[in-house]
């Protein structure tokens, strides 16, 4: 293969080569899959139904969830998919397209998370200020960002991915389409200018990081100074489901990716990329509403009428 025109389409990773594990895979993912869109589909129907979660903090809320359940619908139906149809096959054009949105989401997710972050900051260092901050069409704008942030990172990225010749064949050791996984399929000596995206990206990230733990040194600050226990317990408990998100993700992509190669394997690349991809969208839902009163009375109100329903 001299180039990526001659390349039609991709052979992505299998979990397993037997029928009957292809099948265990298919029905373990397709329970994780509709687990994510039951949790994520509540949250976005409750905070959009329920004018009392109409603040800045579930309106970031809603857009995770919508996130969550975007990036997940990128990857799981196509691999499971493969899984009940006994193949490994991809099109150039769908890889690019999975690669594109995937990659968008996720770097969407990242900022959000870091919009969180001062979300939390304002409503505990400067809960007098909070109003004027973070009002709607503020809201909106930092929504806005998060979203535009991620598209023209991915958007970078895949076209210069993909415009790189294609010298190492076509199968992709992932069981989803992303840029280092396409990169080792490229020419040796073709891929710098990709790997210099990559470094501009992970020096954005690595801010995005710096950002958030200022943030909670600063809430935690605040905490410390709140005079009665109760009002210190209502702060973290606040904090303290995005900070068990933000950890959960970062600890996962930033170990995908930046891992040692020493420690690199395919069993082990293949596990960590279903940590970093597939866990979140699904426990997300259940972290944020197990400690949040306002919004499991939400959900209860979204429940108890199909409940009720029931013979």
């Amino acid at each position: 293969m001299s180039n990526g025109s001659s390349v039609t389409q991709f052979l992505l990773l299998a979990f397993a080569d037997t029928r009957e594990l292809q099948l265990l895979h298919f029905w373990l993912f397709l329970g994780i899959y509709l687990a994510a869109l039951l949790g994520n589909g509540l949250i976005i129907t409750a905070i959009a139904c329920d004018h009392r979660l109409h603040t800045p903090m579930y309106f970031f809320l809603l857009n995770l969830s919508l996130l969550d359940l975007s990036s997940i619908s990128t990857i799981l139906p196509k691999d499971m998919a493969n899984s009940l149809w006994d193949t490994r096959v991809i099109s150039y054009a769908g890889c690019a397209a999975q690669l594109f949105l995937f990659s968008s989401l996720l770097g969407a997710e990242y900022s959000l998370l870091t919009v969180m972050a001062y979300d939390r900051y304002i409503a505990i260092y400067k809960p007098l200020h909070y109003g004027t901050l973070l009002g709607t069409r503020a809201c909106v704008h930092m929504a806005a960002a998060a979203w535009g942030s991620g598209f023209l990172n991915a958007l970078l990225h895949t076209a210069n991915t993909f415009s790189l010749p294609l010298c190492k064949g076509n199968a992709v050791d992932q069981f989803f389409c992303e840029t280092p996984q396409i990169l080792k399929l490229s020419c040796s000596d073709a891929y710098l200018r990709e790997v210099g995206l990559l470094g501009v990206s992970v020096c954005l990230g690595f801010g995005c990081f710096v950002f958030i733990v200022l943030s909670y040194v600063q809430i935690f600050k605040a905490m410390m100074r709140i005079p009665s226990e109760q009002g210190r317990h209502k702060a973290f408990s606040t904090c303290l489901p995005h900070l068990a998100v933000v950890s959960l993700f970062v600890s996962t992509t930033v170990f995908a990716y930046l891992k040692p190669p020493s420690i690199s394997s395919p069993s082990l690349d293949l596990l960590m990329a279903v940590l970093y991809s597939v866990l979140p969208p699904a426990v997300n839902p259940l972290i944020y509403s197990m400690r949040n009163k306002e919004l499991k009375d939400a959900l209860k109100k979204q429940i108890q009428p199909l409940v009720s329903q029931q013979p």
